[in-house]
C-alpha cells in the first residue's frame, strides 16, 4: 500500500485532461528559474511549496501571493525554502511552483473521498479558509447526474451568494456544475485516486478556475462495493411459518433454550424442541436432533455454545430446512477464532443452501403468527411497523416500551453479525410484507453500502424506510488528511447515503416511532401545504411557531374559504391560518369546519386537529368527527388529542382508525417536518415541500 499525494503540478496536469480550467503553472528549482518563469506567465503570480511532506502549506509558510516582478520571485523562493526547511526539517523539498494569480471570486470546495461503506463520494461546500468553520456543504454517493450535482448547489446556505446577493451580480452556476461533474468523471475513472481536495474552486461572474488541487492516490486494491452482490432471495417461508425447532431447548428457566420455548408456545404451528436429555420440554414432546423429528422444519433455531454450532448448521442443511436463526454469541464479535467459526458455518449453509440469521442475533417476531423466537420476556402486539435492528438490547427495550403505548409491528428482527442474511435482505422483504407498512432501522454499520442504497431506493418510493444511525465518532475526522475527509466524515456519509436513497433520517427511537406511524396510517404527505384547527388560541400561535420551525407551510386562505368559515365560526375566529375556533367550540363547531375543508381540500396536503379538554367539549365526540374527517379526504390528518385521562378513550378512538396521535404538539409538527424534509422527491421542491435545517 502507498498512499501518495501528487504534486500541484502533477494535480493540474490530471485536471486539464478534464477540461477544468487551471491557472498557468509551472515548477522551478533555483531562485533564477522562478524570476524567469514568473515574467514567462505574467504578474502578479503565487508561489508554492511543492513538497510530498508539506500538506498544510500556509502553515509552513509555504505559500506567498501578489508576486508582482521577477526579484520578487526569487525572493519568493528563497523565503518559502527557508520557511519549510524550518517548519518540516525533514520535508522533501521537490521545487517551488510559480502560478498566475487569480482574481477574486467567490471561493467554493469541490472534494472527494472514498468511503469504507459506501465508497466514492463527492463533497460541494462554499470553500477558502474558512471551509471547516463554516461546515456549508453537500454531500453525495457517486455516480451522481449533473442534475443531482445542481441540486447539491442550490441546498448550500451560501447559495444567495452564487445566485446574486443583494444587487450582486449572479456567479456562473452553469460553470461550476461543469467543473464539478468535470471532476466527478474523473474521480470515477481513477479506482487509485482515494481523495481529493479542490479548494478553493474560484467563480466568476463568467467561467470559474479550479485552484490549488490536493489528490490522495493509493495502491492499495479497494473492496469491491458491488450493489448486485448477494446470496438467495430470504425465503418467502418467513410469510407463513408452520413449524420451528429449537436446538438448545431447556427446562431450565435460566437458561435461553428455555426463554425461546416458553415465548413459541402461543405459536400456532408445529413446535419442536431438539434436547438429547429431554424427552418433554414445556409440555412439547422434544427430539434429541433435528434428524429426529419426524416432519419438515421451516425454520431452526440455535441456542447452543457457539463451538457446536457448525455440526447443527450441517444437520439443519441435511433436513433441506431454509432458515436457520444462531442466536448464539461467540463468534466474530469475539475475534480471529470467532471469525473462523463463522466462515465455517456459511460455508456449511451455503453447501446445502440454507439461509442463515445471525450470529450473535436476539431472533425475530412476527406478532400475527404468534411467532417469537427470542429471549426477550414479553412479546409485541401485531401491528404495521417492521423494526429491524443491529442491537438485541434495543429491541427488549422497544418491545417493552410499545406495550403501553398500544404500538403494533409486523416484525421484529435482530440482525445480529449479518454473516449471511442483512439488512438489505429483511428490507426487501419487509417491503414485500402486505402488512408492513412501514420500516424502521436501527443502524450501527452498514458493509456493502452500494447494495444498501441500490436496495432501499428501490422500496422508498412506495414504502416509507425511517433510519436511526448509531455510533458515529469524530475520531475518523481528526485523523482525515483533508478538508473533504474532515468535512466528510463518516456519520455525514451515512447521513447522506440515507436521504439519497430516500429514506428518513431520524435522531432517536421516539422520532422514529412517530414517523413510523405517521406514514404507516396516512402515507406519504403530497407536501407540506397545512392548515391547523383548534380549539385553543395558545396552541394555535404555538402550531405557527413550530410550524415555521420544522419546514411546513401554513396556507393563506383564500377570501372565498374565509368566507365560508365566518359562516360557520363565531365572529371572534382567528379569520387566519391557523384556525382558532375560540375555546367554546363544540364537536358541531369541528364537524361544520371539517365540512369547509373537506370542499377545499385541493388547497392544502396536511390538517393539524388541535384539542383541549373544555367544559362544554365533547372529546368523544370531536374524535368521531376527526375519523370522519379523515375518510372524506385523501389528506394526512394528524390528531393532537392534548389532555390527560379525559382524552385516554378519544385517543384509541383515533388509533383504532390508524390516525396517529400526539399529545405533545411539538412532537407533532416534529414528526412531520422529519418526513417532508426527506420525501420531497428528488428534493426538487415540487411537492411544495421546504428544505430546512434540522431544529433539535
Amino acid at each position: 500500500m502507498s498512499r501518495t499525494l501528487l504534486s500541484e503540478a502533477d494535480g493540474y496536469e490530471l485536471l486539464k485532461q478534464y477540461g477544468i480550467p487551471v491557472p498557468r503553472s509551472t515548477v522551478v528549482h533555483t531562485a533564477e528559474e522562478a524570476g524567469r518563469a514568473a515574467d514567462g506567465i505574467g504578474f502578479p503570480v503565487v508561489a508554492k511549496i511543492v513538497s510530498p511532506q508539506v500538506v498544510h502549506k500556509s502553515d509552513a509558510g509555504g505559500v506567498i501571493t501578489g508576486i508582482t516582478s521577477a526579484a520578487a520571485a526569487e525572493k519568493a523562493f528563497t523565503a518559502i525554502t527557508q520557511n519549510v526547511r524550518v517548519a518540516y526539517p525533514e520535508a522533501e523539498i521537490e521545487g517551488i511552483i510559480i502560478e498566475a494569480e487569480q482574481k477574486p471570486g467567490l471561493e467554493l470546495i469541490i472534494g472527494g473521498k472514498t468511503d469504507p461503506a459506501f465508497g466514492k463520494v463527492i463533497t460541494i461546500g462554499m470553500g477558502g479558509t474558512l471551509v471547516e468553520l463554516l461546515r456549508d456543504v453537500a454531500i453525495r454517493i457517486l455516480p451522481v447526474s449533473d442534475d443531482e450535482i445542481r441540486t447539491m448547489i442550490h441546498s448550500l446556505k451560501g447559495y444567495p451568494l452564487i445566485a446574486g446577493f443583494r444587487h450582486a451580480a449572479p456567479r456562473d452556476e452553469a460553470a461550476l456544475v461543469t467543473i464539478a461533474g468535470a471532476l466527478v468523471h474523473m474521480f470515477l475513472e481513477h479506482p487509485e485516486i482515494r481523495e481529493f481536495d479542490i479548494n478553493p474552486v474560484i467563480l466568476y461572474g463568467e467561467g470559474g478556475c479550479a485552484v490549488d488541487a490536493r489528490i490522495y492516490t493509493d495502491d492499495a486494491v479497494e473492496p469491491a462495493h458491488d450493489a448486485e452482490a448477494a446470496g438467495a432471495a430470504l425465503p418467502d417461508i418467513l410469510l407463513n411459518i408452520r413449524s420451528v425447532a429449537i436446538v438448545g431447548a431447556s427446562q431450565d428457566p435460566g437458561k435461553v433454550g428455555y426463554a425461546i420455548c416458553r415465548n413459541m408456545l402461543s405459536f400456532s404451528g408445529a413446535l419442536y424442541p431438539v434436547n438429547p436429555k429431554s424427552p418433554e420440554i414445556l409440555r412439547k414432546t422434544a427430539y434429541p436432533s433435528l434428524a429426529a423429528i419426524p416432519g419438515p422444519v421451516d425454520a431452526a433455531v440455535i441456542a447452543i455454545p457457539a463451538p457446536g454450532v457448525p455440526a447443527i448448521v450441517e444437520e439443519a442443511g441435511k433436513k433441506k430446512i431454509p432458515l436457520v436463526i444462531i442466536v448464539s454469541s461467540g463468534f466474530r464479535e469475539t475475534g480471529p477464532a470467532g471469525k473462523a467459526l463463522e466462515d465455517q458455518v456459511l460455508a456449511t449453509a451455503q453447501k446445502y443452501g440454507c439461509r442463515i440469521m445471525g450470529p450473535n442475533c436476539l431472533g425475530f417476531m412476527l406478532p400475527a403468527q404468534g411467532i417469537n423466537t427470542t429471549f426477550d420476556s414479553v412479546s409485541p402486539r401485531p401491528g404495521s411497523i417492521a423494526f429491524i435492528s443491529q442491537s438485541g438490547a434495543i429491541i427488549t427495550t422497544i418491545v417493552d416500551w410499545s406495550l403501553p403505548e398500544e404500538i403494533g409491528f409486523s416484525a421484529v428482527i435482530s440482525v445480529g453479525n449479518q454473516l449471511d442474511l442483512t439488512f438489505e435482505d429483511f428490507i426487501t422483504w419487509a417491503a414485500a410484507d402486505p402488512a408492513t407498512n412501514a420500516i424502521i432501522l436501527y443502524v450501527e454499520e452498514i458493509r456493502n453500502g452500494r447494495r444498501f442504497m441500490e436496495t432501499v431506493s428501490r422500496i422508498t418510493p412506495e414504502k416509507p424506510v425511517i433510519v436511526l444511525k448509531s455510533g458515529s465518532s469524530a475520531i475518523g475526522q481528526k485523523a482525515a488528511s483533508s478538508h473533504t475527509g474532515s468535512l466528510a466524515g463518516s456519520e455525514m456519509v451515512y447521513q447522506a447515503a440515507f436521504r439519497q436513497a430516500g429514506m428518513i433520517p431520524v435522531r432517536s427511537i421516539r422520532e422514529a416511532f412517530q414517523a413510523a406511524e405517521l406514514l404507516a396510517s396516512e402515507g406519504y404527505p403530497k407536501g407540506t401545504r397545512a392548515v391547523v384547527i383548534s380549539n385553543a388560541g395558545g396552541f394555535a400561535v404555538l402550531s405557527s411557531d413550530y410550524a415555521e420551525r420544522f419546514g411546513i407551510q401554513l396556507v393563506e386562505f383564500p377570501e372565498a374559504l374565509t368566507r365560508e368559515l365566518d359562516a360557520v365560526l363565531p365572529t371572534n375566529w382567528s379569520r387566519a391560518n391557523p384556525i382558532d375556533m375560540v375555546g367554546d367550540s363544540h364537536p358541531d363547531r369541528f364537524a361544520k369546519t371539517f365540512d369547509v375543508m373537506i370542499r377545499h381540500q385541493d388547497l392544502w396536503d396536511l390538517a393539524f386537529v388541535i384539542t383541549v379538554p373544555t367544559a362544554i367539549s365533547d372529546p368523544l365526540r370531536v374524535a368521531n368527527e376527526i375519523v370522519r374527517f379523515s375518510t372524506h379526504t385523501h389528506k394526512m390528518i394528524v390528531g393532537c388529542m392534548i389532555g390527560g385521562d379525559s382524552m385516554k378513550t378519544p385517543q384509541r378512538i383515533l388509533r383504532e382508525a390508524h390516525i396517529p396521535n400526539f399529545p405533545d404538539l411539538e412532537d407533532a409538527f416534529r414528526a412531520v417536518g422529519n418526513i417532508c424534509q426527506y420525501t420531497c422527491h428528488k428534493n426538487d421542491g415540487s411537492c411544495g415541500c421546504q428544505q430546512t435545517p434540522r431544529i433539535p
